[in-house]
């Protein structure tokens, strides 16, 4: 065999292996380090998606996406459902809303502190989130309130259900998502839909 059939051959293996390698490399950026696969939204939802999580919101019942620029400066993003000028419902996502949280339960704590005198916790459970597979633990909480009536909420006294699912992300960034809406509007089907939507980054 002579010189040029030896580099030929060497050529052609090294292709081999490179393309062996590129392969192995697209793969392991789509399957992740530790498991990165993205909940399922149902159907007529959209998202809102943030650098931490994302999470569904029913936009087939009316939720929308609130402007940046109209939102609390609290909020990483909002979806809401407004009706005859009321504010009857809404998804938002909070992050790095607090100091010195370094797991799901510190984060629910600092979460749960605000949902706010009055309101009735309902129940509290550890559920297990899409996403990476280092920040997929995370509490729910379920609880009921009565509007206030102000800043547009529906009139005083009416009912409202609510959840809260809190985590800290791959990043150790704490997340708190929220939706809240008038008492009966949303199925228990509905809240458990929109718990399984979210997926922590």
């Amino acid at each position: 065999m002579n010189t040029r059939d030896e580099e030929a051959i060497t050529l052609t293996k090294s292709t081999a292996l490179g393309t062996a390698l590129a392969a192995s490399l697209g793969l392991a950026l789509l399957t992740g380090c530790g498991g990165t696969d993205a909940a399922a939204v149902p159907d007529g939802w959209g998202t809102l998606d943030t650098k931490s999580v994302s999470v569904g919101y029913p936009q087939d019942d009316g939720y929308a996406l609130q402007p940046a620029a109209e939102r609390s400066k609290a909020n990483a993003a909002v979806a809401l459902k407004e009706e005859k000028g009321l504010r009857t419902g809404m998804v938002s996502v909070q992050l790095d809303f607090a100091t010195g949280v370094d797991d799901a339960g510190e984060a629910a704590a600092a979460a749960g502190a605000g949902i706010g005198l009055g309101a009735t916790r309902e129940d509290t459970r550890d559920v297990r989130l899409a996403g990476e597979e280092s920040a997929r633990e995370a509490r729910r909480i379920d609880y009921e309130f009565t509007s206030t009536g102000e800043e547009s909420t529906p009139v005083k006294g009416t009912r409202m259900a609510g959840v809260v699912v809190a985590g800290v992300d791959s990043q150790d960034v704490p997340f708190a998502i929220r939706i809240n809406a008038v008492k009966g509007a949303l199925s228990p089907a509905d809240l458990d839909a929109f718990v399984e939507s979210i997926t922590v980054k």
